[in-house]
């Protein structure tokens, strides 16, 4: 089965469409994933760094609602991340842990306020939202967010893309 614009994982690229226009669902998407790891990184409810990622999921897997893979153009070369990423969706897929794929690192960091002053910039291609207070599923995103994945998966796109938006 074929793309349909959306992204349907590692084989699409990261921009699905090429005459620049975002799809309305898209845009509504990547502001809720924004509004979602601000919040959580607010509430200590954010791991990121494919290393920390991979501490988490192996010792609290339970405990994680969504994995977020983020890239962009430069990255789609570096195997290594890619072979991580290749070994977190295994274990996400596996253990009913929504993912989705981020591109837009310069709005991810903006997001998350990245570099902090004064700190060493964090590695933001691995980012994991864990379980939130009961009523957060419809704040901040995450019920937007993990609908979108459901739809993907049914129309077969295992790790659906969404483009963030400079601003």
């Amino acid at each position: 089965m074929g793309c349909n614009g959306v992204g349907c994982g590692v084989s699409c690229p990261i921009e699905p469409r090429t005459d620049g226009v975002v799809p309305r669902r898209m845009r509504a998407v990547g502001a809720a994933v924004e509004r979602l790891l601000a919040a959580a990184q607010r509430s200590a409810r954010l791991s990121v760094g494919v290393y920390e990622a991979a501490k988490l999921l192996n010792a609290d897997p339970d405990s994680v609602v969504l994995c977020v893979l983020a890239t962009d153009e430069e990255d789609e070369g570096d195997i290594a991340l890619q072979i991580h990423f290749t070994l977190i969706q295994a274990f996400c897929c596996d253990n009913d842990i929504h993912i989705v794929r981020v591109a837009g690192m310069r709005r991810l960091a903006a997001v998350l306020g990245e570099p902090a002053p004064g700190a060493e910039p964090r590695d933001l291609h691995c980012l994991l939202v864990t379980m939130p207070h009961a009523d957060a599923w419809q704040s901040h995103g995450l019920a937007e967010v993990a609908k979108y994945c459901t739809e993907s998966r049914d129309r077969n796109q295992w790790v659906p893309v969404v483009r963030l938006q400079e601003r």
